[in-house]
């Protein structure tokens, strides 16, 4: 087995890798060859766990996303096996994974649904998530500007100086929520908000949204003014956006059959449902992250891993049944 460090996916999986591997593996999941389960968790008074599996068979991948979360720390490790044998092949740190293919997945989404034209992202969040959204966004759209903001204005500005660096591309702190929606041909959200920072009456004609936070049944980020304005509401997962996706569950609580013209985007990406009909079309993906992309993308940071001779081996006795 081998183990890999958050600094050897930091090394191995470049954003362009992590936006390649994720929509191949919508791909996969379109057309069946794909097995992806919900995330599961746990609840202690300190400490909560989360766990999701999935396989991708023809990479000959099937893997475990388990972490914890509490006051004090977040604890991300995927497990890789090898879907013929069931060879444990890799245990990898997946904090910094996590990050990258949340990122890479509103990559895919957005080249899929926003307008192709677009130059600007309005950003609301300016936490380690929002990063790879910025970094993603840039990858798929020729980005011109991006406006950001967060609650606490040292963080946002210190956060508009690192990425604009990063990127080389214009990044400002915007003056609040409702500016920086606004502004964007492609607006993100990516908070731990529990009431809505989005309204849908702050989009221009044409806007995409990522949404990217609440995946709690009891948060929202965005109002239900703006799922009545989406011409098309895409989701990682139905059958887990029914149980986590917080916008949707509130905004649809009324009218459960609304949740019947909600899209996976595997299928936009094939053309199974239909994507942005419009260029005044809004459109929205509302994204919970699912263990399809973990493993997609430690597939490809165990694949480099070998190739560069990173990580540490790590050998542990088999038992036969």
């Amino acid at each position: 087995m081998l183990f890999l460090s958050e600094a050897d996916v930091q090394e191995l999986l470049p954003m362009e890798l992590a936006i390649e591997r994720v929509e191949a593996s919508l791909r996969a999941q379109a057309q069946d060859k794909a097995v992806n389960h919900p995330r599961r968790r746990i609840f202690l008074p300190h400490v909560s766990l989360h766990y999701m599996a999935a396989a991708i068979p023809g990479d000959n991948l099937l893997g475990l996303k388990i972490y914890t979360v509490s006051r004090q720390s977040f604890r991300f490790v995927v497990l890789l096996y090898e879907a013929e044998k069931g060879e444990l092949l890799a245990m990898i740190e997946a904090d910094h994974l996590g990050r990258l293919r949340t990122g890479a997945a509103s990559g895919v989404a957005s080249k899929a649904l926003s307008r192709p034209e677009s130059r600007a992202v309005g950003l609301i969040g300016a936490g380690h998530q929002a990063r790879t959204q910025i970094e993603a966004a840039s990858r798929v759209r020729d980005l011109k500007a991006v406006r950001v903001f967060s609650r606490d204005e040292t963080r946002r500005r210190a956060f508009c100086q690192e990425m604009s660096a990063r990127l080389q591309l214009e990044i400002e702190p915007a003056d609040s929520a409702e500016a920086a929606g606004r502004f964007g041909d492609i607006v993100i959200t990516a908070t731990n908000a529990r009431e809505p920072v989005l309204l849908g009456d702050w989009l221009k004609e044409g806007a995409h949204v990522n949404a990217i936070g609440a995946n709690m049944p009891d948060r929202s980020e965005v109002d239900d003014g703006l799922l009545r304005r989406a011409g098309v509401i895409a989701v990682d997962s139905v059958e887990q956006a029914r149980m986590e996706a917080g916008d949707l569950i509130r905004g649809f609580a009324h009218s459960p059959e609304r949740w019947d013209t909600v899209a996976e985007l595997s299928q936009v990406l094939t053309g199974a449902c239909p994507g942005r009909r419009t260029a005044n079309e809004v459109t929205v993906f509302k994204s919970a992250g699912i263990a399809l992309w973990d493993v997609a993308a430690a597939g490809a940071v165990y694949r480099r891993a070998l190739e560069s001779g990173r990580g540490k081996t790590m050998d542990l006795s088999a038992s036969t049944p």
